[in-house]
């Protein structure tokens, strides 16, 4: 057969647009493919959850996602607004906006993890409660009740308490000078975890316990609030200055095991929210429409908090109860990829 031009140029021409069709169809289906993403998550390991779904969910479009730096509250706003990271799933609002001038104008909140909900306060086991009527921390101004917690003698109820580096850390102190609380109540500031599990060990033994707690969280899985557990009120709202314009919003109605409807929780009720590096959300696209529109129901962070909490927490474990529950939610993770490659491509 002659040799013809213009058979062999079509011929490669042809090869050449399937190539790039092809390149172009994977570039759409995986648009974070060669992009790295830069997570953090925070020091309290109930939101390591939150991290490792958010990790495979940006994984499933192609990004290449480090393994989460596990950071304090203000390094990591610090880190967020500078760049030095990309994202965290575990940002609590309003409460944290006291970090605004740490992150802005780096950075920004984008999406829910989980709107409403996200409570926070002070807890007793409710034997205890009902045996000598506690419903609110103003009791613990009694020495009387302060001892029916007192676990090394110093006359003192000993609270499991916020960890330093926590906000919550910060604001407990105050509120326990405001409600006149500092000589009959001690706050444990060691490793949460581990003084919630000493706690919950007492508890067992048939002992009285006394601990800040939050939800989504195992411990309300495990001292379920109005059967094992009964949140207290606050003599009043008290919060730091950075706080007080969220002095309305600790009212909270329809809260389980609480005396009172709506309970005077004594913090303002949290949405759990991404923040995310705006250079980030510039450069990728697909993944700022993925982080939006993601989201993870309280009910689903406490059940894997609770199977963490009975051993199930290695990082393969952690990451492993994440694929699960993306599996679980296919139809809904897909339609969020599909909105995703949408704005990867407009």
């Amino acid at each position: 057969m002659p040799f013809n031009p213009v058979t062999y140029l079509s011929a490669a021409t042809l090869g050449l647009a399937v190539a790039v069709s092809a390149d172009l169809a994977a570039a759409a289906e995986m648009p974070g493919e060669g992009k790295e993403v830069k997570l953090a998550r925070p020091t309290w390991d109930t939101g390591w959850f939150n991290a490792a779904v958010y990790k495979r969910l940006l994984e499933g479009l192609g990004y290449e996602v480090s393994n989460p730096v596990t950071l304090d509250n203000a390094p990591f706003y610090q880190s967020v607004g500078q760049g030095d990271v990309d994202l965290w799933a575990n940002g609590w609002f309003p409460q944290h906006t006291s970090y605004a001038s740490e992150y802005e104008p780096g950075a920004q909140l984008l999406g829910y993890v989980a709107k409403g909900g996200a409570l926070q306060g002070y807890m007793v086991d409710k034997k205890t409660a009902d045996a000598h009527g506690i419903t609110g921390m103003a009791d613990f101004r009694k020495p009387e009740i302060a001892a029916l917690f007192d676990t090394n003698g110093d006359g003192k109820a000993e609270m499991v308490s916020c960890p330093p580096g926590w906000l919550c850390e910060r604001i407990i102190a105050h509120q326990l000078e405001t409600y006149g609380l500092e000589d009959t109540v001690e706050p444990v500031k060691a490793s949460y975890a581990a003084s919630m599990a000493d706690a919950l060990g007492r508890y067992r033994a048939g002992e009285p316990v006394f601990f800040y707690s939050w939800t989504p969280s195992w411990m309300v899985g495990l001292l379920k609030p109005g059967e094992d557990a009964v949140w207290l009120e606050v003599p009043e709202p008290a919060l730091p200055d950075d706080q007080k314009e969220y002095l309305d919003a600790v009212s909270i109605p329809g809260v389980k095991g609480c005396a009172s409807d709506p309970c005077m929780m004594g913090f303002p009720g949290n949405d759990i929210r991404p923040v995310v590096n705006k250079r980030f959300m510039e450069e990728n696209p697909a993944a700022a429409r993925l982080i939006e529109l993601a989201e993870i129901p309280l009910d689903d962070i406490a059940a894997q908090n609770a199977r963490m909490f009975d051993g199930e927490d290695s990082e393969k474990d952690i990451l492993r109860h994440a694929e699960e529950w993306i599996e679980k939610n296919r139809a809904t993770v897909d339609g969020w990829y599909e909105e995703a490659r949408k704005a990867a491509g407009s």
